[in-house]
């Protein structure tokens, strides 16, 4: 098989270490579903799926049915999948099928998934998401009451899995009011269920951040994502964690998964005051040894890295040079010892004492971590490491 141009490794070991402290955080008793949507934030579904599993996670979470039936090939019998976001009504039989949880925002819904349930001969499992204040999607509190009518009367056909909704930013504490007037409108909707003895199987309302920093919001299943790949929701976050633990690091208790990892494919000797790459936009101020790297923009290097970005060969920062290319760039190398055609590269992670860290990919590009990790191509091969 032939070899692409980078690599990712993930590592068992730390997403194990993750999940022990996410459960620590929200108890025994606690379900944790394990969001996976946009690739697994760039890690792979695949791979994840099954590292998560041996860290001891059954149930994950996707935004769509593409997503899930990822799931569903990678994982094993005994987990769980459920879709928070797109289900089109002609996957329906699909997910009923398939055993698939999959949320309802909108009460003609249940009238197209009862007909196929009887239809299929099988019990939809049902995830009822209300409107609390974020205005994306959930179902509005005046078609409630005739869905939890609709529910009682349909039970056979479909199960009330879970009552649920979505904080509009919890990692941040300047949201707060709107997080505690969110989980209010909730409890008025589990009133209703109590009232007209309707009750979900689960009840869930909390992500990453909500779990970390709102113990309240802990209901029977939190939904992470960010956090369970090492990363923090937000400064906000870490520091209200580093307060309640009365330290001023953190020791580890997330650790990143992610190493991404190419080679040198060429390397240039380059006279003082020639142009390198595309264009003027770096010129040699000295005669340079620069390497050449097989990968660019169209690879998920983000173009805003160009004359500004840092790679790790022989565990020292090599600087980029010249912009990105769709699919090569350069870096200075002048400084390094001994560097080889074929020596490895750290474009994020560790090597020898020195990391390359998302966040500085973020700060240059404006990139959110997620948005930068979602966006790394499906094609790059991940491998789990120890």
């Amino acid at each position: 098989m032939v070899r692409h141009s980078s690599r990712i490794e993930l590592s068992q070991s730390s997403l194990t270490n993750n999940i022990n402290f996410i459960r620590k955080k929200v108890g025994d008793g606690v379900r944790i579903s394990s969001v996976v949507k946009a690739n697994a934030y760039g890690h792979g579904i695949g791979p994840f799926v099954r590292m998560a599993e041996k860290s001891g996670v059954n149930h994950f979470a996707t935004a769509s049915a593409f997503e899930a039936e990822e799931v569903l090939d990678a994982k094993s019998a005994k987990a769980d999948v459920m879709v928070m976001g797109i289900l089109y009504d002609e996957d329906i039989d699909w997910a009923i099928e398939n055993g698939i949880e999959f949320f309802v925002f909108n009460y003609e819904r249940l009238e197209i998934v009862l007909h196929k349930a009887k239809a299929l001969g099988k019990q939809a499992h049902l995830h009822i998401e209300v409107e609390t204040g974020a205005n994306r999607t959930g179902m509005q509190a005046s078609d409630f009451p005739k869905t939890l009518t609709f529910l009682k009367k349909n039970a056979e056909f479909i199960e009330f899995t879970g009552l649920c909704t979505h904080f509009g930013g919890a990692e941040s504490f300047a949201n707060k009011f709107k997080i505690d007037s969110q989980h209010a409108r909730y409890k008025e909707f589990l009133k209703q269920c109590k009232k007209k003895n309707v009750l979900p199987k689960i009840k869930h309302i909390a992500c990453s951040a909500a779990a970390l920093a709102y113990p309240d919001t802990v209901y029977d299943m939190v939904r992470i994502g960010v956090a369970q790949y090492g990363f923090w929701p937000s400064p906000d976050i870490y520091y209200a964690h580093l307060q309640e633990i009365g330290a001023t690091s953190s020791n580890g208790a997330l650790k990143r998964l992610f190493t991404w990892k190419t080679d040198i494919m060429d390397l240039r000797h380059v006279k003082e005051g020639e142009f390198i790459g595309y264009g003027t936009s770096y010129q040699a101020t000295r005669d340079m040894e620069v390497a050449v790297l097989p990968l660019g923009y169209s690879n998920g290097y983000p173009r805003g890295q160009s004359n500004r970005g840092h790679v790790l060969i022989k565990g020292k920062k090599a600087p980029v040079v010249g912009l990105i290319n769709m699919n090569l760039f350069m870096v200075d190398v002048s400084h390094i010892k001994g560097v080889e055609v074929g020596e490895e590269v750290v474009l994020v992670g560790r090597q020898k004492s020195n990391t390359i860290n998302i966040s500085s990919f973020t700060q240059v590009t404006q990139l959110m971590n997620n948005e930068m990790l979602s966006r790394l191509p499906a094609a790059i091969p991940r491998t789990i490491v120890k």
